[in-house]
């Protein structure tokens, strides 16, 4: 069986100052880091003794999230930049008012390529391109049990990368979730079926981040 525990970084910086994230890298706050510690308790009952792989985006706000998990199993953090948020190009950091006034929501038609109208913004393939063979290059490793460390925007695409969705299939799809939330998903032995056990879990957090 491979069990693959999918976890939203918790409360950073720029939530409580209302600005955008994207790839602007800012750290936990105080609640934020006590969630981590919630999440990585929450993980160890999950998991157990079992051997345990952690794997996170190198942004600051989930690269602590993953310190705080690390620290709890007692394993090393692999990094990357392919499991990072969206980037919102130059409207990375600055104030959300100023994103809304600017954004343009994709059209039906063009769901994947569509940029929002923001300079230097990614579009939904441009994640999904750096996402989906991340997370098929973390699955197919040996271990059974591994922590993915991300983003709200990037769960949706390491959910769609898990359940082999087509890329061009995936403009619509999207799973929100809480700031520290796991989504737990698995593979059995048998018959070979990848399942969603858990969509966004954040009963383990006492303080709800946004």
């Amino acid at each position: 069986m491979k069990d693959l525990f999918v976890v939203t970084h918790t409360e950073s910086v720029h939530h409580l100052e209302g600005r955008v994230g994207g790839w602007y890298d800012t750290d936990l706050t105080d609640c934020g880091r006590q969630d981590a510690e919630a999440t990585a308790e929450r993980l160890m009952a999950l998991i157990g003794e079992r051997d345990v792989e952690i794997h996170s985006s190198d942004l600051r706000r989930a690269s602590q999230t993953a310190a705080a998990i690390a620290k709890r199993f007692k394993r090393p953090v692999m990094e990357t930049a392919a499991l990072r948020e969206i980037s919102y190009g130059v409207a990375g950091g600055k104030p959300q008012p100023w994103l809304e006034a600017r954004y343009t929501p994709a059209p039906d038609d063009n769901r994947l390529d569509h940029d929002c109208g923001i300079e230097g913004a990614e579009t939904r393939r441009d994640v999904a391109l750096r996402v989906y063979p991340c997370v098929d290059a973390i699955v197919e490793r040996s271990c059974d049990a591994q922590i993915i460390v991300t983003h709200g925007f990037t769960l949706t695409l390491v959910i769609a990368a898990w359940m082999k969705v087509p890329i061009e299939a995936a403009g619509f799809l999207s799973f929100p979730a809480k700031s520290g939330s796991i989504t737990h998903l698995r593979q059995d032995d048998f018959f070979r079926s990848r399942a969603v056990v858990s969509l966004a879990d954040a009963s383990h957090l006492s303080f709800k981040s946004s």
